[in-house]
């Protein structure tokens, strides 16, 4: 599903059985009797670059208009790979070799500040929000899950954090959003060794909600957004704030190590073997 341009459809955002739609180039979103969904759909694998960050960007636009009218969110994928692979690599190379360093150093930033920004907006958003996730979710796939409040993952679901092998840290918010919900032993394992954990080790320590069978984490996603439905929605915006404070000191050290990182001659060169890499999916561990 990659329209070859912008529709909006029903747009009516006021009540909560009002409908609505919008498609984009690499994403596309509804909003249906109390319920957003977000649906990525950037082939190969949902690779995060300019273009998705611009559109991630009018989504939470409009996301601030549809709330009032909804009580859950919920952000899934259309590819057949997963659920996000991460950040676009190639094209952060290419561009960065087409710049000065300090040019590519000052767009790498503004990257970061941005993605930040959207992603702070998606994590303290007064709904629900559900990460229903399948396959590859790696790197900034993997931070975009954690800004949900409930993760839901099918069996072939795997999480990794591999920026390591590149000599950087993940910069789209994931250290200080792990940091929060899950132990450092976890956080650790993460990101200094760049291996994955599956569902089932996802769920076991704490990082996933619920598994559920191959392809099924939509449909149990939408049936948990029912549920929500039952409840007082007030009392869970106000839960969300007690229990789900965003860690905006430690994002900001995190895009100043990230920037610093970037500069290092390693990087460089990691960014470089993976864009000449032949193999089909070069961002599995």
């Amino acid at each position: 599903m990659i329209p070859a341009k912008d529709t909006n459809v029903g747009a009516k955002e006021s009540g909560t059985g009002s409908a609505s739609a919008c498609a984009k180039n690499t994403l596309a979103w509804t909003l249906n009797d109390g319920v957003v969904e977000l649906a990525l759909h950037r082939s190969p694998c949902n690779e995060l670059g300019s273009a998705s960050l611009e559109e991630l960007e009018e989504f939470v636009t409009a996301l601030a208009r549809m709330q009032d009218a909804a009580h859950a969110l919920i952000i899934y994928s259309e590819m057949k790979p997963g659920f996000c692979a991460g950040a676009d690599l190639r094209e952060l190379y290419l561009r960065s070799q087409a710049m000065e360093r300090s040019e590519a150093a000052r767009g790498v930033r503004d990257f970061l500040e941005r993605i930040h920004r959207v992603f702070n907006m998606i994590d303290a958003a007064p709904l629900t929000t559900i990460a229903a996730v399948h396959g590859v979710t790696f790197g900034g796939g993997f931070e975009l899950a954690l800004t949900c409040d409930l993760i839901i993952a099918d069996k072939m679901a795997r999480f990794c954090f591999p920026e390591l092998r590149l000599g950087l840290i993940p910069g789209f918010g994931g250290i200080p959003r792990l940091k929060r919900d899950l132990g450092n032993a976890v956080v650790r394992d993460l990101l200094l060794t760049g291996r994955s954990f599956n569902a089932n080790k996802a769920q076991q320590v704490g990082l996933v909600s619920q598994v559920v069978g191959e392809g099924e984490a939509l449909r149990a996603a939408r049936a948990t957004a029912a549920q929500l439905k039952k409840f007082d929605r007030a009392t869970a915006v106000a839960a969300k704030r007690f229990i789900k404070p965003i860690p905006h000191e430690e994002l900001r050290q995190e895009i100043e190590l990230f920037c610093e990182l970037f500069a290092s001659p390693a990087v460089e060169a990691g960014l470089r073997r993976f864009v000449e890499s032949t193999d089909a999916q070069p961002y599995l561990p």
